[in-house]
């Protein structure tokens, strides 16, 4: 009995498919299994195969041409069959649209969906094909043979056809590619999806704090790269003379900020809502990370009157307390500029968010060693990006700039820290 070949529903989505190529010609045998076109559908390119055996009497859509879900592309029968009542006199009309559908013989779809004989309706390729027997890999007749002749083991393949299904371009693409390995399935995690945990007080502050930041306050940032290898060499040289004191790049950067913040008392000032508050006194906040999650600014008071080593010990113990969660409300309010340092962390540039009411936040990236070009030579240097946030409301952008430029000439020339 003749058998139609029809454009088969290769996915839910799928309501035309186009003809790509012919793999048998008319006039040629076929069994069943062989595939005969090669079809493109809205997600893969597929093969579409003989239902049954025989020879291919007749082709009825060229490669190229697109047409419907369920029209006729072919005719499989016998050699001296008359498949007249088979092809309709109109052409290959849409299967759902035929009179004959009743006496037709099993529609050929791509394996290894079977379909029964009876009315030819045309069937939705399932989503999931199921699994093969213990042993035979899923693979179309033309990926098989493609494989075979390029001596490529199908077993290394991930199939991307229906299924899994391994065609012609999972082969080919083998082919170009070199040794396929087959990414190894890795277990379904076991447990829960989430957790939820309760914000902490701290957590609840640092939410208030960064919406009454980032939103009402107008940031904006500058960025500049300093050249720290006097202040690396001045803190080896203290460090050396007084082991005890442990000076740290950071206590070098609060010196310098307070320094810098005395000749541009412009940034050390705040937004009060109806007035610009200029402070007459320079308290500089240290973000430390609390273990656990959370993020405290530790006070270092009166800056511009402390002595490194006094910057340095303070900034120390009030550190240390910090993280144990055992500092006074006094000891954590009250700053009027900020410097937040990741550098430790290995953070080379960032922005940093503005504590308010503070008009300024320093950003201070990791000091890195780099080739740098000094006087048309190429030397090693010791560079450090830092990132000024202003608001705007209360800093302008050449103000800013100005600051950061005593700030690098400071630091670039650490010994005026002594004086």
């Amino acid at each position: 009995m003749a058998s139609r070949v029809l454009m088969p529903k290769g996915s839910d989505s799928m309501t035309e498919g186009k003809v790509l190529k012919w793999l048998k010609n008319e006039g040629d045998k076929v069994s069943s299994g062989d595939a005969l076109v090669e079809i493109e559908t809205d997600k893969v390119d597929m093969e579409v195969e003989s239902m049954a055996s025989g020879v291919l009497r007749k082709v009825m859509v060229q490669a190229g041409e697109t047409v419907p879900v369920g029209q006729l592309l072919a005719v499989v029968g016998g050699a001296e069959e008359d498949i007249a009542s088979v092809v309709p006199a109109s052409g290959g009309a849409p299967a759902a649209k035929r009179e004959d559908e009743k006496k037709a013989a099993p529609v050929a779809v791509p394996a290894p969906v079977a379909v029964a004989a009876g009315p030819s309706v045309v069937p939705e390729v399932p989503k999931a094909v199921p699994a093969a027997p213990t042993g035979r890999i899923l693979a179309s007749p033309l990926a098989r043979r493609l494989a075979r002749d390029a001596g490529i083991d199908l077993s290394a393949i991930q199939g991307s056809g229906p299924g899994g299904r391994i065609i012609r371009r999972d082969v080919e693409g083998a082919s170009t590619a070199g040794p396929v390995r087959v990414p190894r399935v890795m277990p379904s995690p076991q447990g829960p999806e989430y957790r939820d945990e309760p914000l902490s007080s701290m957590r609840k502050i640092i939410a208030q704090r960064l919406a009454q930041s980032l939103g009402p306050v107008p940031h904006f940032y500058l960025t500049i790269e300093v050249d720290m290898r006097k202040a690396k060499e001045m803190r080896e040289s203290v460090n050396m003379i007084n082991p005890g004191l442990k000076l740290g790049f950071n206590d070098i950067i609060v010196k310098a900020c307070a320094s810098a913040l005395t000749q541009h008392p412009d940034v050390n000032a705040s937004y009060m809502g109806e007035a610009i508050r200029f402070h007459n006194r320079i308290h500089i906040g240290i973000a430390v990370a609390i273990e656990g999650g959370g993020l405290i600014t530790p006070v270092v008071r009166n800056c511009d009157r402390k002595t490194l080593q006094q910057i340095s010990s303070e900034a120390d113990e009030l550190i240390s307390r910090a993280r144990g969660r055992k500092l006074k409300p006094e000891e954590y309010t009250g700053s009027t500029f900020s410097v937040s340092n990741l550098g430790m962390m290995g953070i080379e540039e960032f922005s940093a968010v503005i504590n308010p009411p503070e008009g300024a936040i320093l950003a201070v990236g990791a000091v890195v060693e780099k080739p740098v070009v000094e006087n048309g030579q190429v030397k090693i240097g010791y560079r450090c990006r830092m990132t000024l946030s202003c608001d705007h409301r209360v800093v302008d952008g050449a103000t800013g700039a100005r600051f950061l430029e005593t700030l690098r000439q400071i630091l670039e020339n650490p010994v005026s820290l002594f004086l």
